[in-house]
């Protein structure tokens, strides 16, 4: 049997209550305790509960101390991006909330990798926050032989936002909307072009998604950003483009572009008069620029809770979200849960259309 005097140092006592067990007095239990009695079914037992209860002790502990220092938000993207300007309007709400200066870090190059694995190789204690998205999160998975990093390894906390899409035509073409273009698309197979900014990127998983939606044959011309794809469309030497509203309203209110629908599931603030493509007979269409927190691996979970929390606070909030809408992002939130389920849903969408593109991999 068990003495009581073993009983006693941890509380088990019902006569003599000792404080809760800490790692270092389950140690002396195993040190004091005769090597017999601690192969018992009874000592296994109560070693194995006291060790679950002293483990979560330290767990608490750790949590309620944190933040206790500076936190970095790791952005994979050169400073002055969306993601860079969206990261920093979350870093100083959360460090009004947390009581702790929240930094951003940029770490842009190779299609967001070198962010993605600094916060990936990063201590997982809560002060290493990546801006994710769908290269570091999905795409990439899919483009390239071997990532540095595993994306499915981070702990997800919280969709941030997302920003809405719109599917662009050059004015000069022979139709003005959707259900005319995929006309003309059948009856002029591979006559139709689409940019994006890049293989793999956004605009480009968008023109593919359309492509096999709508059963039309557009031919992907890839261009290096952003910067180049619209000067194309504007001169006609490319058909569509899907980019983001923000960067398309101003032309299109100039009569420069026309636009055909939006490509997320429900419609644009910014531009709540644009259809969506779903709507326009192409139900399930929902694909556009997305960005969410992650943590390092090994991020206790009360750490991640609270980060969703302070920020489901932040995006709840009327003034953050207007400027959001300002700048074209649209807030999303949720729980950690919801952020789960959604990048197991895009993970096997994505590589669908990946490989139905045929795009090479690096």
């Amino acid at each position: 049997m068990i003495g009581y005097k073993y009983l006693n140092i941890y509380a088990f006592s019902p006569w003599q209550p000792e404080p809760v067990p800490s790692p270092c007095l389950l140690s002396n239990l195993m040190k004091t305790m005769p090597l017999q009695t601690l192969r018992t079914p009874l000592a296994k037992a109560l070693l194995s509960a006291l060790a679950l209860v002293a483990a979560a002790q330290a767990s608490a502990q750790g949590a309620g101390a944190w933040p206790s220092k500076p936190i970095r938000i790791v952005v994979p993207f050169q400073a002055g991006s969306a993601t860079d300007l969206l990261s920093r309007q979350v870093g100083a709400g959360l460090s009004t909330s947390l009581g702790q200066p929240v930094l951003v870090e940029n770490k842009p190059g190779a299609a967001a990798m070198i962010g993605s694995d600094t916060a990936a190789r990063a201590p997982g204690d809560g002060y290493t926050l990546l801006m994710s998205g769908p290269a570091s999160m999905v795409t990439n998975r899919f483009l390239y032989k071997k990532l540095s990093y595993n994306p499915d390894a981070f702990e997800k906390v919280a969709i941030v936002a997302v920003t809405p899409n719109v599917l662009l035509a050059n004015p000069s073409l022979p139709f003005s909307t959707l259900a005319e273009m995929v006309a003309y698309a059948k009856a002029n197979p591979g006559k139709l072009t689409y940019a994006s900014f890049g293989a793999g990127t956004t605009s480009h998983m968008a023109g593919e998604f359309l492509r096999q939606a709508a059963g039309i044959d557009i031919v992907h011309v890839p261009y290096k950003g952003a910067a180049e794809a619209i000067p194309a469309l504007i001169s006609g030497q490319v058909s569509l483009y899907f980019d983001t509203i923000m960067t398309a309203l101003p032309q299109v209110k100039a009569g420069k572009l026309r636009a055909l629908g939006v490509s997320t599931a429900s419609r644009a603030a910014m531009a709540p008069d644009i259809p969506t493509i779903a709507e326009q007979g192409y139900p399930g269409f929902d694909i556009a620029p997305w960005y969410g927190i992650v943590a390092s691996h090994g991020t206790p979970p009360a750490v991640v809770s609270r980060l969703n929390t302070e920020i489901n606070k932040l995006l709840n909030t009327p003034e953050f979200r207007e400027r959001l809408v300002a700048t074209g992002a649209e807030a999303r939130g949720g729980s950690v849960a919801d952020f789960e389920a959604f990048v197991k849903t895009e993970v096997p969408r994505t590589e669908k259309l990946v490989r139905q593109a045929a795009i090479a991999l690096q």
